[in-house]
């Protein structure tokens, strides 16, 4: 019996001595484990350290592009504020301009009206004088011609003007005759003038007949009545 407790109690110590380089392995690489446990916490950490200077140095670059297009758009802005002054101006200008201009031009319109008025004032001023020069030589009324036509101023006359045309009357006898005041007139020949404006008979105090130009009455040729 005792060789066996003695083989018992060798187990026993050999175990015991084995035991604790065991727990003293364990605990070594829990040892060594733990700092590069710590190491792999730390390092994101550092990234994260690292990171945050340059979201801010990107979000500083973002705020300065932000503020640049800020100032471009500003800039553009009164850019075009001011080219739409410059248009409002000029084109306040040219209305201007114009206004001035038709101004202008009215008044020069009106300077041709007043001269062209005097001009007729004084051409019918002239007309009227010619007429009353001429007046005198022409016969009174009642007064007939040696042939017995009768001179009428209801028929003869300023007063009774009319447009003949080269083509126009009749044609008798050779020669080419006007009715006028109820009698047919003819001349051997008629000047130019007769064909461009108005004319009237009338009768003179030798007992002839003339026609006359309305617009210029010292134009006159003698006629023949039928």
């Amino acid at each position: 019996m005792k060789p066996v407790g003695l083989i018992s109690a060798g187990v026993l110590l050999l175990l015991l001595g084995t035991v604790p380089p065991m727990y003293a392995q364990e605990d070594k690489h829990e040892q060594e484990a733990k700092p590069q446990k710590q190491e792999q916490q730390a390092k994101p950490e550092k990234q994260q350290q690292r990171a945050k200077p340059a979201k801010q140095e990107q979000q500083q670059a973002k705020g300065q592009q932000q503020g640049q297009q800020k100032q471009q758009q500003q800039a553009k802005g009164q850019q075009q504020q001011q080219g739409k002054q410059q248009q409002q101006q000029q084109a306040k200008s040219s209305k201007q301009e114009q206004q001035q201009q038709t101004k202008g031009q009215q008044g020069q319109k009106q300077q041709q009206q007043q001269a062209k008025s005097s001009k007729q004032e004084h051409v019918q001023q002239v007309k009227g004088q010619q007429h009353e020069q001429v007046q005198g030589q022409w016969a009174h009324n009642g007064q007939k011609d040696s042939r017995g036509h009768e001179y009428n101023e209801s028929r003869f006359g300023r007063e009774h003007h009319a447009r003949f045309e080269s083509s126009g009357g009749r044609y008798y006898s050779g020669r080419r005759e006007y009715s006028y005041g109820g009698y047919w007139f003819y001349a051997g020949a008629y000047p130019p003038w007769f064909y461009q404006q108005d004319v009237y008979f009338v009768m003179g105090e030798d007992g002839l007949w003339y026609a006359v130009a309305y617009d210029n009455p010292s134009l006159t040729f003698q006629v023949d009545i039928d």
